[in-house]
């Protein structure tokens, strides 16, 4: 099975993580991609340029999207999704490091379960060295549980996911929404019918900075996660009283609370 890989860059990636990102899903991968889709959203200095223009010459594999301006995550999924050659294709941040044997996984996964449209898998968190790890983040691994958990919060390891571009274009692709991309094409999959996996084997550490959950409060942060919500109940995903129970915890944990204890919560309720 062909496969393409997406991933995408701005202004404050820093070089050193872009490099080690891309060696994690190149030469270091037992089973290598076909392609990489590299996105770049906005101008962005030179040392970062540097690097990529070093990786499009070295490996033919690369294709690089030059956008003239910083549009947001989503938007640069969108064209990286549209742009992939084949119809397998694999998610990856620009700072994060996938586990040598990911695509061998997903790719083995896939093969032996034809009627998977999209898969992922565990993930580890870490703060500047790659083995201070800080934490984990567990989901469930059948479709039926992933369903019962997307009621309720996300049921898949972004940063992990592997899926048929076939299956996302249906549903209108990528679609730019605050921190929540992700959380919505996963709803609007599911409306569909859409067969989920998570693999038990943790495939991606991922780099987390000390502000991590305070970008993940405010006003803004909430009104995203209302609106997904909002979607869900109004389309009968969900009952009124797991709407209600779903945005009070929202609006206590991300508007209530200070960051601190909001990282405290975290740690303790949603990571291992």
């Amino acid at each position: 099975m062909k496969f393409s890989i997406v991933t995408s860059v701005y202004r404050n990636d820093k070089p050193e993580f872009v490099a080690r990102s891309l060696e994690s899903i190149t030469s270091l991968q037992t089973k290598q991609p076909d392609e990489v889709v590299l996105v770049v959203d906005g101008p962005i200095p030179t040392s970062l340029s540097k690097v990529i223009k070093q990786w499009e010459t070295e490996k033919p594999i690369f294709k690089i999207i030059w956008l003239p301006e910083n549009k947001g995550l989503g938007n640069a999924l969108r064209i990286g999704v549209e742009t992939a050659k084949y119809d397998i294709v694999a998610r990856m941040d620009s700072d994060d490091v996938s586990l040598p044997d990911r695509f061998e996984k997903q790719l083995t996964y896939m093969e032996s379960h034809p009627d998977c449209d999209i898969i992922s898998g565990q993930i580890t968190e870490f703060i500047d060295q790659e083995d201070n790890i800080v934490g984990k983040r567990e989901v469930p691994c059948s479709n039926d549980e992933i369903y019962r958990l997307m009621k309720q919060r996300c049921g898949l390891n972004h940063v992990a996911v592997m899926f048929r571009k076939s299956k996302i274009l249906e549903v209108g692709n990528y679609i730019d929404w605050h921190y929540n991309e992700d959380y919505y094409l996963w709803i609007r999959l599911m409306e569909t019918g859409c067969h989920f996996a998570n693999l038990q084997d943790i495939l991606v550490n991922v780099r987390v900075g000390k502000d991590m959950y305070a970008r993940r409060g405010g006003w803004k942060y909430f009104q995203s996660e209302k609106g997904l919500q909002d979607y869900m109940y109004k389309r009968k995903m969900i009952t009124l009283p797991q709407y209600i129970f779903n945005v009070t915890v929202r609006f206590g944990v991300q508007v209530v609370l200070p960051n601190k204890i909001r990282g405290f919560i975290f740690q303790k309720l949603f990571r291992k």
